[in-house]
């Protein structure tokens, strides 16, 4: 069962700023992407997923983390169908994020209370989403949208949290963009856990780029 419930991740989302994204199907390996994460400031960790036999991967990190990493909070992405996500909280997925907007999803969801993301690119479908329950919207692909997009969002509606995915960098001009556009938080995947770091297993490196993302984001959302 999910250990957090959907204002907590909410919060969680909010006070960080940053998601990591990941998936791999070396159990060992995602371990250690999660611990360098969530020593690098990290509390959340979307893991995406992706090929077969992905939930037991994810069964085996969430133990992990529950076990060995007070206070992070895993959730699933990618998800696509409300069996799925109802698999998923049962195995202690704490949030859900889809990458469109679909209603089956957000009936399972808030049947538990649980955090669902889904992936809008239309003010229609963020509507449509927020009237569903839902919390924080993902704006999906992130890139293809901008900063721009989120600023013209906020101006009818600055009650909406909006998490982008995709398009975004952790470097400082491309984070204060987003977070001045009025972003609540950002995902971030392969810029932040590249392949060469996953190659090379060095998590140090990984850790230093989460530390420096949340630190950057801090800065601007402190000013």
């Amino acid at each position: 069962m999910s250990k957090y419930s959907r204002l907590e991740v909410a919060s969680v989302m909010k006070e960080t700023g940053l998601v990591p994204l990941f998936f791999h199907t070396d159990v060992a390996l995602g371990k250690q992407v999660i611990k360098a994460c969530y020593h690098g400031g990290a509390r959340l960790m979307e893991f995406t997923s992706r090929g077969d036999f992905a939930f037991e991967v994810f069964r085996e990190l969430n133990k992990y983390a529950l076990a060995e990493l007070p206070g992070m909070i895993l959730g699933v992405g990618s998800v696509t169908d409300a069996g799925a996500a109802s698999l998923y909280m049962q195995l202690g997925a704490n949030f859900i994020v889809t990458p469109v907007l679909r209603e089956d999803i957000a009936v399972v969801c808030n049947r538990r209370k649980v955090l669902w993301s889904p992936g809008c690119g239309t003010l229609t479908e963020i509507t449509k989403a927020e009237e569903l329950g839902c919390e924080i919207v993902k704006l999906f692909p992130g890139g293809t949208y901008g900063p721009e997009f989120v600023k013209a969002i906020k101006g009818p509606q600055p009650w909406t949290s909006i998490m982008p995915t995709g398009g975004v960098s952790p470097t400082e001009e491309n984070l204060k963009e987003w977070f001045e556009a009025g972003v609540t938080c950002v995902g971030m995947g392969s810029q932040l856990i590249s392949k060469e770091i996953l190659l090379n297993k060095d998590f140090d490196a990984l850790k230093n780029n989460v530390q420096k993302a949340i630190n950057i984001i801090q800065n601007i959302q402190n000013k």
